[in-house]
């Protein structure tokens, strides 16, 4: 799969260069503005967190992410934009690599092709959006696999050295990488040329310089009772075949663009069956790593995002994707570019509606709703004003490690306290949390200091939140009544409880809760009329309902009639003790006679026999 660079004429090769740097100057101008106007997500504050507390390696990463993080906010403040534009500067570098491994192997035409294929593949293309390890990984991918070629051809001191910096950055960067390295030393030793370079010691000096970069990350383990490595290759997965895997094919066609998915396929075939070792390095390598990404989908974790981690094996096929392209009809080459620029702009529009709040609250319903990028400035800004209300010395702490870290780079203290939670331990924070000092034991080691208690509600599935209240309780006490932070419509839901302290706040004494609530009737994206009926049911655990209203785009539009036998609820809800069971339904007529036809949000009003006030999650309607 060698290149015609002989029949490229200067002009061609000037064009490719000219659209290569245009794509270059626009992609990373618009990841700028992006960066500085999305919100953080929430493994971004985690990171920000762990570079405030600086160390060779933590339970869920290697170091340089950290490092990276803490480098930004110190060089470019605190903010999404500071934190973020070392990993968007590392990305920068992706296309330009890729363009000058394609350009010394096959041609400077083919070069620049690659390189502009590296800014248009969505998930390359993407790269530093996001204060996340895949930008580092993909460098270090690429450096691996320009120090690969080269030795093939000849081994020396300079591709030995880059070798050594790919394989020190990716151990710096993440376990995944540990994929990488399997796969390339599988490749070379299939290869005629790779068993010859491995007899030579310059290479093993950069393979023992790589291993040697795992240093803190097995230093940390073993300090830890292996703890990062189980959560990664053990607690995180079930491994146990399950065929969700077939998703694998469709997710990275979507996600690559259909054609240029194909391309690179076939680019891995092509180059396996070339007389070049070269092209067969770049094929084997890039197609075994897509491979064993997509065998092992069939028995991983499905429960977290791992769309990106066959990015690796793209880059790799990236140098024999001009060739693949130059044998395509011309019309062909066009959709490919097509689809692939559309597949960019997708995927940077959905960051900026993410940013956007209005457009975000508009998919508040959704099963896509972007919950770990929302409602971070609004609870910032309520956990100030609660805060001020508050005696001096109040301590804030924070229901589970996504709040503990957005709260600490929005309030600018790496040092807020977190609660045990399911998802401190889903994650594989908890270690951390605990090596820091910052796991919260709960009113145990509070004594009667007053606490702001921020709670997130929407963080387990709805049919598990009574129970965490209950464990909330076990933990604090009886929960007072809540400041409710509804963002997009309630689909992000925050509660500020205020813990003064004292003996009736001890622990072990009867459990009170926030209010649960259904709306049975009409269910959530329903068509109605201008007058419909509402039913559901409504409870307190500890204290009980008075009284429920319906509210039609937060206006109060109906008082229901509440106290309706539902006996069903404590059936379901075996932890409830509402004093009103199980006279806990509700209905109640609505007018929308005077309401324009079109999409409305349907809420609730708990009014509490204690007085307090909760405003429940809205859900869509259409009114006809």
């Amino acid at each position: 799969m060698s290149g015609p660079a002989s029949s490229w004429s200067e002009p061609q090769a000037a064009n490719a260069r000219r659209l290569f740097w245009g794509l270059f100057a626009v992609v990373f101008a618009i990841k700028l503005l992006v960066a500085a106007r999305l919100p953080l997500f929430v493994d971004e504050a985690f990171y920000w967190l762990e570079g405030q507390h600086l160390a060779p390696a933590y339970s869920d990463l290697p170091g340089l992410t950290a490092w990276l993080a803490r480098l930004g906010v110190t060089l470019g403040g605190d903010t999404a934009l500071g934190l973020r534009l070392p990993f968007l500067l590392i990305a920068a570098l992706v296309p330009w690599l890729a363009m000058r491994i394609t350009a010394r192997e096959y041609g400077e035409v083919y070069g620049w092709q690659a390189g502009c294929f590296a800014l248009l593949l969505p998930l390359s293309g993407t790269l530093g959006l996001l204060a996340l390890p895949d930008a580092a990984m993909a460098l270090a991918t690429l450096l691996c696999v320009d120090a690969g070629a080269r030795l093939l051809r000849k081994v020396t001191a300079g591709g030995a050295l880059e070798l050594a910096l790919g394989l020190t950055i990716g151990a710096l960067s993440h376990y995944r990488f540990i994929a990488v390295i399997g796969v390339g030393l599988v490749v070379l030793l299939l290869l005629a040329d790779g068993r010859k370079l491995l007899r030579d010691a310059r290479v093993w000096t950069a393979i023992a310089i790589g291993a040697a970069a795992w240093t803190p990350l097995v230093a940390w383990n073993f300090d830890n009772s292996d703890a990062g490595l189980r959560f990664q290759l053990v607690d995180r997965h079930p491994w146990a075949f399950h065929v969700d895997g077939l998703w694998f094919i469709a997710i990275q066609a979507l996600l690559v663009t259909p054609l240029l998915f194909v391309a690179l396929a076939s680019a891995s075939w092509r180059g396996n069956r070339s007389g070049s070792s070269t092209s067969r390095y770049f094929a084997l390598l890039g197609g075994l790593v897509v491979l064993g990404f997509f065998g092992l989908g069939f028995f991983a974790d499905t429960e977290r995002v791992s769309f990106h981690w066959p990015l690796p094996g793209y880059l790799a096929l990236l140098p024999l994707l001009p060739a693949v392209l130059a044998a395509w009809p011309r019309w062909l080459r066009g959709a490919t570019w097509g689809l692939a620029g559309l597949g960019l702009v997708a995927m940077l529009g959905y960051y900026v509606a993410v940013s956007i709040p209005d457009l975000r609250a508009r998919t508040a319903a959704e099963k896509w709703y972007p919950s770990n990028f929302a409602g971070w400035d609004e609870l910032e800004q309520a956990v100030r004003l609660a805060r001020a209300q508050m005696p001096d010395g109040t301590r804030i702490v924070a229901g589970n490690f996504k709040l503990g870290a957005e709260l600490g780079f929005a309030l600018g203290n790496p040092h807020i306290e977190v609660l045990d939670h399911p998802l401190n331990h889903k994650h594989g924070r908890a270690p951390q949390l605990r090596l820091w000092g910052l796991q919260s034991s709960g009113r145990a080691g509070w004594g009667d200091a007053p606490v702001l208690l921020v709670v997130g509600a929407t963080d387990v599935p709805y049919k598990s939140l009574l129970q965490r209240y209950h464990d909330l309780c076990g933990m604090v006490g009886p929960l007072p009544p809540p400041r409710v932070v509804n963002v997009d419509h309630g689909h992000q839901r925050f509660l500020l409880f205020k813990l003064e302290g004292g003996a009736d706040a001890s622990v072990g004494a009867t459990c009170t809760t926030p209010a649960m609530a259904w709306i049975d009737t009409p269910v959530s994206a329903a068509t109605v009329g201008s007058s419909f009926e509402v039913a559901g049911w409504a409870f307190r655990n500890g204290v009980g309902l008075d009284r429920v209203e319906v509210t039609l785009d937060g206006v109060p539009v109906a008082q229901a009639q509440y106290g309706l036998e539902n006996p069903g609820v404590a059936r379901y809800w075996q932890l409830a003790n509402d004093p009103n069971q199980p006279r806990v339904g509700f209905r109640a007529s609505v007018d929308a006679t005077s309401v324009t036809p079109g999409r409305h949000w349907l809420g609730l009003r708990l009014h509490g026999s204690d007085g307090s006030v909760e405003v429940w999650p809205e859900q869509p309607v259409e009114i006809r």
